[in-house]
């Protein structure tokens, strides 16, 4: 089975939310409070994913808020340098900061984030700085969890999904679960089920989806039972080493197999299973084949110190998956 996008469109892809910047240790093996150097890459969800499906030769764009300073010029610089249409990034003007994530890699299994997120540039995108005409150019509209968590981020994410239903360009909701952006699970809650209920795919963890119902241990034929009831057509469940699962509205089930990889650490996959997986939809292969592209992609990314800068090529994925098959 595949998905029918929109051939005539301009865009491939536009992400909308966050971008910032990722300090990760340049020193493994130790906690943070004995490194002493860090290197910079662009960082945030959104961000890495549209970086990571335009370094696959897909046409991306952006739409979020930076900073009036040297990160936020950074950010630009760096998006639109990989070949992503950066025309639609706005620039704050009342001095809120770019977030920076601090990686601490103790070993590959112990990895952790330390977050600066207070009064940061991406969540003062407003409402009135989402273009219908951009958003209507692109066959996808990819929206990440954490734009969700605070106005008027929150409504102008919102406002973008209505202006990509009247439109007919398919949503894709990453759920994005950063617990520290929110006030409580319940408000999570809230407004992740809002946005999945309205989109076309989702996107996440087990865990994430847990976070989405508000329950304890969820279970995946609960989840699309209730999702399909609504707007998805295709349900994607990811379960880190034992792999990933797509279900579709018609009754089908995919398994995607983890590929092992020596990991180096475990931040990155996600943004680049999204990337890949998206691009192998859009590039009209089979859900199946896609679900292989997202775990090579993800394996690939793992073994790298970046999240966006180890975004794959096509042609390494498909030497990855041509050597493990």
């Amino acid at each position: 089975m595949r998905v029918e996008f929109k051939s005539d469109r301009e865009f491939d892809i536009i992400a909308i939310g966050r971008a910032c910047i990722d300090l990760n240790a340049v020193e493994y093996n130790r906690p943070m409070e004995e490194t002493m150097t860090f290197k910079k890459y662009v960082g945030g969800s959104p961000a890495n994913i549209a970086i990571g499906t335009a370094k696959l030769g897909l046409k991306s764009g952006f739409i979020g808020k930076l900073a009036d300073d040297q990160h936020g010029r950074f950010i630009k610089q760096y998006m639109g340098g990989i070949g992503v249409d950066t025309s639609n990034m706005i620039t704050d003007k009342e001095g809120h900061k770019t977030g920076l994530a601090f990686t601490e890699i103790l070993s590959p299994e112990e990895c952790s984030i330390l977050m600066y997120r207070d009064e940061v540039a991406d969540l003062y995108l407003d409402p009135s700085e989402v273009s219908e005409d951009y958003i209507k150019r692109s066959k996808i509209l990819l929206v990440s969890g954490t734009a969700l968590a605070k106005s008027p981020s929150r409504e102008a994410v919102l406002k973008a999904v209505q202006l990509a239903k009247k439109n007919d360009v398919k949503v894709i909701f990453e759920l994005d679960y950063r617990g520290y952006t929110w006030a409580s699970k319940e408000e999570t809650s809230v407004y992740y089920t809002l946005v999945a209920e309205q989109a076309d795919v989702v996107v996440g963890t087990r865990d994430e989806f847990d976070v989405m119902e508000n329950v304890e241990e969820g279970n995946n034929e609960a989840t699309i039972a209730s999702l399909f009831k609504h707007s998805p057509e295709l349900v994607v469940i990811k379960h880190g080493v034992e792999g990933s699962y797509a279900y579709t509205k018609s009754g089908e089930t995919f398994r995607g197999q983890a590929y092992l990889t020596k990991v180096l650490k475990t931040f990155g996959a996600g943004d680049s299973y999204a990337s890949a997986f998206l691009y192998a939809l859009i590039s009209g292969k089979e859900i199946e084949t896609a679900l292989k592209y997202g775990s090579a992609s993800a394996a690939i990314v793992v073994s790298k110190h970046s999240s966006s800068e180890a975004m794959p090529t096509v042609e390494e994925i498909e030497q990855l998956i041509a050597e493990r098959s």
